[in-house]
């Protein structure tokens, strides 16, 4: 008899479902169960990885993306375990979790569904682990932002519960979607998710339905899971809110009144006007602060300095006329302030030389206007190149007294190479590390944590009953756990105690991916070959585009001077067609007795050139981490490097 159909719906997250099935599996060690994978039409290689690595998961592969409510019903229909565990993909369970589900609702007289404790990549409990039916009043109070406001009061926290508490038992009226644990029986009852909605609200009238069959739902604390891309990680997007709106329409319509539906939307569309205003407020200030402070620091700077060059160099006070100083200085801070926007200084980290970059630039550009301006505006080039310099100091110390006051760093550039721990016994570990190299992370290892002591790694800096001392003592920032060593539930304990100030990641047994989240407010991130890499990226790949055009156009337009630089004339216009028409690129992986596409680096068009052509020894550089490093690292400069090193062989049969 199986006593739990354990109903995972998929799309395109191959690594997390591996994840998620592997603590199933370990969670179901004493128990029959049955795993039900049902894929909404995933482009990555979910459904091919399953097949291969759990045989005995039952899949259902879909040709499109029906939903979340009307995939999870295909799965309801053939499950026939005594209880149905409606699970998120992106979800790590304790090991007592199945367990413990299943000893709660049998002793409880009355309950029909519970959900559990459900933390975030960073040890953050997540307040959708328990809710509040969605009535106008508590609607509005959380699409408001008054919940926010005032989470743990009986009057607006009514939506998350906040009053209740976390670490206790308590009877609910909605469960998360995450994690809905049935008895069977009742499903099959209830039918299901209602299939009207599509990715958002269904747990909402599902959680409701099992009330109106006269059952109770619970939210029990006596197990956790991991849930990585919690309800938070949707709340910035105004697809979120468009999505949630319509859901709570629909919910409305259904279940309240005509009269009562009309004013629930009403209520709702007002808080959503209420808080996109605000959000939007806040977004522009985010995003403009830094720019707005640089560009006043930089006028502030340069108009002193004409001051004083007035004052101390030309002898005249009034030597700058009053349009020079109102209008022509805050241009050329404008001028260095978009420079340094176009050169990715305010990208994070941010980076020294993006800053140096942009002033650069910034004060070309300058220069070339000042040879256009009429004469009687044309003052002395040296405040330029000094208000360059001005600029350039001032912007690296909003840096400094951005990372003191953000991240309590004195230093104008914050290391990117965190420092990192590995806990596990000595094979698993070093398996950790041998990924982390592969998949070209830039971490600084500090040492590895045992299990066990008999079974410790070289480098040990202690015993994992230590791991909140090492940590301290080390100054670590990101601890990556071992699956096959440490139980879920020493790590999900791990976290709760060190708090959300490091970064965790866990290397599930037998995966050739880590993983974990590095903020409350991403969907997640991973440690694998064919992620973290830039030229995955949708900006690359349009940056690496429009410059093979750009390219292209240059070659064309130099031709006759530039033909007689490459070795087969003739191939090399055929190449400039091929690279306009998108069939090949002026920069590509190189090729090797091991097909690129084994690598799982993402597919970029075949190149005409390789990063071989950029180095002359390529001792200790295999194809493969040639192509890595590429991919990881890409940027124009890196094609422009390579183009102008290979120029004679642009000529060639593709590489």
């Amino acid at each position: 008899m199986i006593q739990v159909s354990v109903i995972i719906v998929n799309y395109n997250v191959r690594y997390f479902i591996e994840q998620a099935i592997v603590s199933v599996k370990k969670a179901a060690k004493h128990l029959q169960i049955e795993i039900i994978v049902v894929d909404n039409n995933s482009s990555d290689t979910s459904v091919e990885m399953i097949k291969h690595k759990f045989p005995d998961v039952q899949l259902i592969v879909n040709k499109e993306n029906v939903g979340f409510g009307r995939a999870n019903n295909q799965g309801i229909q053939i499950a026939k375990g005594e209880y149905i565990l409606l699970l998120n993909p992106d979800t790590v369970l304790q090991e007592n979790t199945l367990e413990t589900c299943i000893n709660f609702i049998e002793k409880t007289s009355g309950c029909g569904a519970l959900g559990v404790k459900m933390i975030d990549g960073k040890g953050n409990f997540l307040p959708e682990s328990k809710r509040a039916l969605p009535t106008p009043k508590v609607a509005f109070y959380k699409m408001s932002g008054l919940a926010a406001l005032f989470p743990r009061s009986r009057t607006f926290g009514q939506y998350h519960l906040g009053y209740l508490d976390k670490n206790e038992n308590h009877e609910v009226e909605v469960l998360s979607g995450a994690f809905m644990f049935f008895r069977g029986e009742l499903l099959h009852q209830i039918g299901g998710f209602d299939e009207d909605y599509f990715m958002y609200g269904e747990d909402i009238d599902l959680s409701f339905q099992v009330i109106k069959q006269g059952y109770k739902n619970y939210y029990i604390a006596d197990t956790s899971i991991i849930h990585y891309k919690g309800e938070s990680t949707k709340k910035g997007s105004l697809n979120y809110v468009k999505v949630f709106y319509e859901a709570m329409l629909i919910f409305a319509k259904k279940h309240f009144t005509k009269k009562q539906a009309k004013i629930y939307g009403i209520a709702i569309y007002i808080a959503i006007f209420f808080r996109g205003g605000i959000a939007l407020v806040s977004n522009l200030t985010k995003a403009l602060a830094l720019p707005v402070i640089d560009g006043l620091l930089s006028f502030s700077g340069v108009f002193l300095l004409t001051k004083f060059w007035a004052l101390e160099i030309k002898q005249n006070p009034d030597y700058y006329p009053f349009n020079f100083l109102a209008i022509i200085l805050p241009l050329y801070a404008l001028v260095w302030i978009l420079a340094n926007v176009l050169s990715g200084s305010y990208e994070k980290p941010f980076k020294t030389n993006k800053i140096w970059k942009g002033i650069f630039f910034g004060t070309i550009s300058i220069l070339a206007i000042y040879g256009l301006l009429p004469e009687e505006l044309r003052f002395s080039r040296a405040v330029i190149l000094l208000g360059a310099l001005t600029s350039g100091g001032l912007m690296l110390l909003s840096r400094l007294v951005y990372n003191v006051f953000k991240h309590s760093k004195f230093a104008f550039e914050l290391n990117e190479h965190k420092r990192v721990v590995i806990v596990g016994n000595k094979e698993e570990s070093s398996r950790a590390l041998n990924l982390l190299k592969d998949s070209a992370i830039n971490i600084e290892l500090a040492g590895f944590v045992s299990v066990n002591e008999e079974n410790s790694s070289e480098n040990c800096l202690g015993e994992f009953k230590s791991i909140a001392d090492i940590v301290s003592l080390y100054q670590i920032e990101e601890i990556i756990f071992c699956g096959k060593d440490i139980s879920a539930i020493e790590i999900i304990a791990t976290m709760s105690e060190i708090g959300n100030s490091l970064n965790y990641k866990i290397l599930p047994e037998e995966s050739v991916s880590i993983i974990g989240s590095n903020s409350k407010n991403s969907a997640g991130d991973l440690y694998a070959i064919d992620v973290n890499l830039k030229i995955a990226s949708n900006k690359s790949r349009w940056l690496k585009r429009s410059f093979d055009i750009l390219t292209c156009c240059f070659l064309v337009f130099s031709l006759p001077a530039n033909i007689f630089f490459v070795n087969q004339k003739l191939q090399y216009v055929r190449n400039i067609i091929k690279v306009l028409s998108g069939k090949l690129s002026w920069v590509g992986y190189y090729k090797y007795e091991t097909q690129v596409h084994e690598m799982k680096l993402p597919s970029i068009r075949n190149g005409v050139l390789s990063p071989m052509d950029t180095y002359k020894n390529t001792e200790g550089l295999t194809g493969k981490k040639l192509n890595l490093l590429y991919a990881k690292n890409y940027a124009i400069e890196i094609d422009t490097t390579i183009i102008l090193k290979g120029f004679p062989f642009l000529g060639n049969l593709t590489n």
